[in-house]
């Protein structure tokens, strides 16, 4: 058996981690909850709920993944007492391939979106919903748009863990914060500028509800990208030397910034030209184009690079995203079939590619045909978000803190007892008792709203 492949560098892994956990998710739904649930007070609670929630569930994730050196099936299968409890990884496996299918459908539309701004297409007066209406419902654009960006993705992944994620990495999650900054920068021009930050800072408790309370429970889940088989496959690549209780606080530091960060681009626009703040998702691909135009009126071409430079953030965060649900689902094929990476790779960039023509059709020709009232695409997003990713984190949390031998997570998490001994116990505690708590109360939330 040939030996596993390894991060080249510390910096490299915690990159790689970081941008399997930044995605749109950040730059696009993070933004539109703070609006819809009254700015800084969401922002306040998503923050405890990422310490004491979702970071301990993605150490989980680092420990099984790192002490195994296996994909997701193979480490639960190594550790787990019976074979019931394999079924974490497998359902890590699954989700990801799922969530591939119709998430690279959104990436394709980001892809469309860039290219339309530099074609000069989201500049002038423009009915934008009819422009992203028009859009989905031709077909062939949206299902263009997506295998293309299957197949950049597939040309990373194939290339390998080192030569192809990590290299991709260390260029893409860079950029992404460079262009954010640029974005913040031109963000000060504008009049609503003191308003958005005013918006983003000044907590209003008033507007919090336990709906919002476990709204921004459910985002920080969704958000770092947990029980997706993503950040355990990437575990595996570490090195034994690697301090996992850094790289955790690192990524989760990366992505809530990024989000954070995010609507310090989006708030001063939108209450530049006094557009409501909780639009929601058609916030980005129908509101902002014709946002960013008014916001810069006097130069339009400020307004057109402004816009250029968010959809090519977006079109990053989509693709480092992408690849991490992309990335576990072929280490399974290729480890527990013995199947080249090359063509295990490509089985995967080949299924997902064909089930994500017919996501994209469901939302265009093929929008009347519906599976318990629900398109294709909207059916994939229901059950992977709704039902089984809080189910995967339920269990991840439980086996880690109930199940795994507490000699296993005590050698991992301190590095054999060198460091953070006492966050190992407030670890154990979280992980045992808090996060399971906490995504039960989301995903009967969920279900029930």
């Amino acid at each position: 058996m040939s030996e596993r492949a390894r991060f080249g560098s510390k910096l490299g892994g915690v990159l790689v981690a970081a941008g399997g956990a930044v995605g749109l998710g950040n730059i696009w739904r993070f933004p539109t909850e703070v609006g819809s649930n009254g700015g800084a007070a969401f922002i306040l609670i998503y923050l405890a709920c990422v310490l004491f929630v979702g970071l301990p569930v993605m150490l989980s994730e680092f420990i099984i993944g790192r002490h195994t050196r296996k994909n997701a099936i193979g480490a639960f299968r190594q550790l787990a007492p019976n074979r019931l409890w394999t079924l974490v990884g497998t359902q890590g496996i699954v989700v990801a391939f799922l969530i591939l299918c119709y998430y690279i459908v959104v990436s394709g539309w980001t892809a469309f979106y860039t290219v339309s701004s530099a074609a000069g297409l989201l500049t002038g007066e423009r009915d934008f919903s009819a422009f992203f209406a028009n859009f989905v419902a031709s077909g062939w654009m949206p299902v263009a748009a997506s295998l293309l960006c299957m197949a950049a993705v597939h040309v990373v992944v194939v290339r390998g863990v080192k030569e192809g994620i990590e290299r991709a990495s260390k260029i893409m999650m860079p950029a992404l914060l460079l262009i954010i900054g640029l974005l913040i920068v031109g963000s000060f021009s504008m009049s609503g500028f003191r308003e958005g930050v005013e918006f983003l800072l000044k907590p209003d408790f008033s507007k919090v509800t336990v709906d919002v309370a476990l709204g921004a429970l459910g985002q920080s889940f969704y958000s770092l990208s947990l029980a997706m088989g993503g950040l355990c496959t990437y575990a595996s690549y570490f090195s034994r030397d690697t301090n996992l209780v850094k790289t955790g606080f690192s990524v989760a530091s990366v992505d809530t910034s990024v989000a954070v960060l995010a609507g310090f681009v989006i708030f001063p626009a939108v209450f530049t030209v006094g557009v409501n703040p909780g639009m929601g998702p058609s916030l980005v691909f129908i509101t902002l184009p014709s946002v960013f135009n008014m916001a810069f009126t006097q130069m339009a071409w400020v307004g057109y690079v402004f816009s250029g430079m968010f959809y090519v953030l977006l079109f990053l965060a989509a693709l480092t995203s992408a690849i991490s649900l992309h990335e576990p689902v072929t280490a399974y094929l290729s480890e527990e079939t013995g199947l080249s990476r090359r063509t295990a790779a490509r089985l995967v960039s080949m299924g997902a590619g064909l089930i994500s023509i017919a996501c994209a059709l469901s939302l265009g020709p093929w929008k009347d045909f519906l599976i318990a009232g629900m398109t294709l695409f909207d059916l994939f997003d229901f059950v992977t978000a709704k039902i089984i990713l809080p189910l995967g984190g339920i269990f991840i949390a439980v086996f880690a803190g109930w199940v795994m031998d507490r000699r296993i997570a005590w050698d991992e998490l301190t590095n054999q007892g060198k460091h953070y001994t006492l966050l190992f116990r407030i670890w154990r505690f979280l992980v045992r008792w808090v996060s399971p708590t906490a995504i039960i109360a989301v995903f009967v939330h969920e279900l029930l709203g």
